[in-house]
């Protein structure tokens, strides 16, 4: 997959983009990651990139002439979408991140100051998507966080594919807890199913441990689920717990 981001700070992607998950997928050729600083399409040696809105009103609106120049010669050389990240946008959820792992090409426009003028949302951005109900400085640490779930979902790049599909969100539900050495830590031990090797009680152990966490945390996914009838059983009981100890059940053996 190759990814372009257009910001007015790519300083800040640098270090982010290099490390980890994300640095070790480019070191491996899964992933490539261009990196363009808009205000070098600026057309004045001021290289001024926002002016005042039309209308008035407070704040500074990026220049459309400016984006057009640097979004035109970044589809020149790749056939990506272009995306804004915007407070107006999409919700970003997992949904959403597996669709786009599935594209070639991606296009990243940041915004700042009051966003960007209308014309270039009207006839160069291909989609808005938004991190969540609330307001940020600018568009790059929203870009963060859709490249790098994006990133991690493309084959290869966790190493076990198994890794992506196993985490919260990835079948619908929030993801079961994780123990690893040792097995006794000052008197808190593992549960005695993730010892016994038993390769079916322990998926019927994280199923159930993922439904209840689901369940007490975000019990809208599972409203929205279809649900097996070994996920109902297991609901059922789950709730027979919880009445049988008088309100949330903690057990995790």
């Amino acid at each position: 997959m190759r990814i372009d981001v257009l910001t007015l700070f790519p300083n800040m992607f640098t270090e982010v983009m290099g490390t980890s998950i994300i640095g070790r997928a480019q070191a491996r050729d899964l992933v490539e990651i261009n990196l363009w600083n808009i205000r070098d399409f600026a057309l004045d040696k001021h290289r001024v990139v926002d002016d005042t809105p039309y209308g008035g009103g407070a704040g500074m609106v990026m220049k459309p002439d400016v984006l057009a120049a640097c979004i035109e010669h970044v589809k020149s050389e790749t056939s990506g979408r272009v995306i804004y990240l915007a407070p107006q946008g999409s919700v970003f959820n997992q949904a959403l991140a597996e669709r786009l792992a599935k594209e070639a090409n991606l296009i990243f426009l940041c915004g700042h100051y009051e966003g960007i003028d209308q014309r270039i949302r009207d006839h160069w951005i291909d989609e808005e998507i938004s991190i969540g109900d609330y307001v940020l400085t600018g568009g790059e640490l929203p870009a963060m966080v859709v490249i790098d779930a994006v990133v991690r979902l493309i084959p290869g790049v966790l190493g076990d594919d198994n890794s992506a599909q196993e985490e919260s969100f990835a079948d619908g539900l929030l993801e079961y807890p994780h123990y690893t050495r040792p097995a006794d830590f000052g008197g808190l031990k593992v549960p005695n199913v993730l010892l016994s090797g038993n390769h079916e009680l322990i998926r019927r152990w994280r199923l159930k441990e993922a439904l209840r966490i689901t369940m007490q945390r975000r019990p809208d996914l599972i409203e929205k689920r279809q649900l097996t009838e070994e996920e109902k059983t297991m609901l059922q009981e789950l709730a027979a717990e919880t009445v049988g100890k008088g309100g949330n059940n903690c057990g995790r053996d």
